[in-house]
């Protein structure tokens, strides 16, 4: 079993050179599948963590809840984990300063912290923080992270082009800016094109993660190393590829009386070698 400073080590060093596909569990169960199936590191998703716990995405969930969660998935398997922070859980840089400390508390190998709002009130949508906030939020962050004695990959988010509250120009601002104030990785979830991705690789000297959806979804994992992308996760996408499933069994069983969609289901046998095989951290041993 890893410690947790190799643990804090290895995700550190995953980012220094190549390429690599970091999927996004929302429990137990789906993180240790996803070490028995050669996941070198795992990171939460907020929205398929919200979907568990039968909320939308988008600040839904509470900082002690995503503690609790993250500290979860950190004892199901012995590969290191980010946590998806959303907002940080907080508007003030000081509070989100605590939310990094508290992270390494829960466990975790790095977290990202994105420059959106979470409105109390869903009608206000999710403008993004002024960029000097923005910025002083990020600077906050970095100064505990580079404090700890071992290794936390802060990742700061420039949501707003997914968000569709500012554009490409205005991340690369952002992001330049937030390399300056100490992140290690830098990401713009769902840019329009690979031109924009590459505009993105280009601006800064730090890592970048891009999200597998949209445009990027279809390039393969060597097409974005070309473009010297360093770490690609999946969000929210796998848990809701489980979601789809619910909704056509439950359509097929209803609406049409039969049960179809279970021919595409796995064995039992099948789900246990890889739960226990995750445990022990499958195939990345």
């Amino acid at each position: 079993m890893s410690t947790l400073a190799e643990r804090h080590q290895r995700f550190h060093e995953l980012h220094q050179s190549g390429c690599f596909v970091i999927p996004n569990p929302w429990d137990i169960g789906s993180a240790r599948m996803m070490a028995a199936l050669g996941a070198q590191a795992l990171a939460t998703t907020s929205a398929g963590f919200a979907f568990t716990l039968g909320r939308p995405d988008m600040g839904r969930v509470s900082r002690d809840e995503a503690l609790a969660h993250a500290e979860a998935i950190v004892a199901a398997t012995p590969l290191p984990v980010s946590g998806d922070f959303e907002n940080g859980f907080a508007d003030a840089p000081d509070e989100i300063a605590e939310t990094v400390r508290l992270a390494r508390e829960a466990g975790l190998s790095g977290c990202s912290i994105e420059d959106t709002m979470m409105p109390a009130d869903p009608a206000m949508g999710n403008p993004a923080y002024g960029f000097e906030l923005a910025v002083e939020r990020i600077a906050a962050a970095a100064d505990v992270a580079k404090s700890l004695v071992e290794p936390f990959v802060l990742c700061a988010r420039a949501d707003g082009v997914m968000n569709e509250t500012y554009d490409m120009e205005e991340a690369i601002r952002r992001i330049k800016a937030f390399e300056k104030a100490g992140a290690d990785l830098v990401y713009v979830p769902l840019v329009p094109d690979t031109d924009a991705l590459t505009w993105v690789v280009e601006s800064v000297s730090v890592p970048v993660n891009a999200l597998a959806a949209g445009a990027v979804a279809k390039l393969t994992v060597p097409e974005l190393a070309g473009v010297g992308v360093r770490r690609i996760s999946v969000g929210s996408q796998i848990a809701r590829l489980t979601h789809a499933a619910i909704r056509d069994a439950m359509k097929a069983m209803i609406d049409n009386g039969d049960f179809a969609p279970f021919d595409g289901g796995m064995g039992g046998g099948a789900v246990n070698a890889l739960l226990e095989s995750g445990a022990n951290g499958g195939a990345s041993d």
